[in-house]
């Protein structure tokens, strides 16, 4: 798929998208994610756990988003209360990119301790298509804890999208690899139409 806004615009234009963005280096490939759906003419709202905000600025995601960032399950940027329903009810797909290993777990388990796995857990997922793509060195990908976290996931309604193969930041080649930005939306893509 190309990630030619003009072309993309008849799906995105007018959507309600929520990208949950976790802790890990491929955080920085959700910019051109972000960047992309709103040029189409998506709503783009934009969550970010706090481990995120040390790979990507808050302020990066709202200049492409041109809305508020969440960074935390206790800041009301918007009137709505609490924000967190808000959130889930209105979008019409989600993503969570990169989903780190710790994510997984939580969403498995969960847990709701910052403002992306908070808003997921409100996220009606019978209606509302909740997309994660993982990213994680190899070794840790083929933990028996993520096998069965990811199979867990998908039994309760998340789609994943990868992970792919190849270089990894830790020096290894392998899988565990987040797809690239025009996998993810034309994932997103594929469940909005």
């Amino acid at each position: 798929m190309t990630l030619d806004p003009a072309e993309l615009r008849p799906t995105f234009e007018g959507r309600r998208v929520l990208i949950g963005v976790s802790g890990g280096i491929a955080a920085y490939k959700v910019c051109t994610v972000v960047s992309r759906l709103a040029q189409a003419g998506a709503e783009v709202t934009v969550l970010m756990t706090d481990s995120a905000t040390r790979f990507v600025t808050a302020l990066t995601f709202q200049a492409l988003s041109g809305r508020p960032v969440y960074t935390s399950q206790w800041q009301h940027t918007e009137a709505h209360d609490p924000q967190h329903i808000a959130l889930a009810d209105r979008c019409e797909a989600a993503l969570v990119a990169p989903c780190t290993m710790d994510m997984m777990a939580k969403l498995v388990t969960g847990r709701t301790d910052d403002v992306v796995s908070l808003t997921l857990s409100a996220i009606d997922r019978s209606r509302t298509p909740v997309l994660l793509a993982p990213a994680m060195n190899d070794a840790m990908w083929n933990q028996a804890s993520t096998k069965r976290n990811a199979a867990q996931l998908e039994a309760d309604g998340f789609r994943l999208v990868g992970p792919g193969s190849g270089w990894q930041a830790c020096r290894h080649v392998g899988t565990g690899r987040m797809v690239e930005p025009e996998d993810l939306v034309e994932a997103l893509a594929r469940v909005l139409s």
